[in-house]
């Protein structure tokens, strides 16, 4: 990234925020020297966790978390949903579309109840307006 006051940032789809904060990987890629799990033992969790019907992201947040695993990429050379379509166990629809289709649905139900909520009403449009925009470009790159 470039910080200096020349260059612009692009913003937010639908707020105001223009930031530039992330966490950032380590730059060395390969694994760590204490790593002591071999390549096909992790592939094995990987695999036995998306059976019980973890997402990706949810599968990294557990290896890191719970098993010291800190980049699944750095030490397999895949990621994990690369490893999970290996293995004919990746998610029928994307992630982040899954997630805004929840997010839709669970604002649909709030407005049966309350029928004037004209906040969640907006919401709802601009939800349903990501969900078209990212649709489009599954799309256009056949991954859907």
């Amino acid at each position: 990234f470039f910080l200096n006051s020349n260059y612009v940032n692009m913003g937010r789809m639908h707020s105001k925020g223009k930031g530039i904060s992330s966490s950032a990987i380590p730059y060395r890629r390969t694994p760590p020297s204490w790593m002591e799990v071999s390549i096909d033992d992790i592939c094995d969790q990987i695999t036995k966790l998306a059976k019980k019907g973890m997402h990706p992201s949810q599968i990294g947040v557990l290896l890191r978390d719970q098993h010291g695993i800190p980049q699944v990429k750095s030490i397999t050379g895949n990621k994990i949903l690369r490893i999970l379509k290996k293995n004919g166990l990746a998610p029928e629809i994307p992630e982040d579309l899954y997630h805004l289709i929840k997010k839709a649905v669970n604002i649909r139900k709030h407005l049966e109840v309350f029928t004037a909520d004209k906040g969640a009403k907006y919401r709802l449009i601009l939800i349903e307006s990501r969900i078209h925009r990212l649709a489009r470009y599954y799309r256009k790159v056949k991954s859907l």
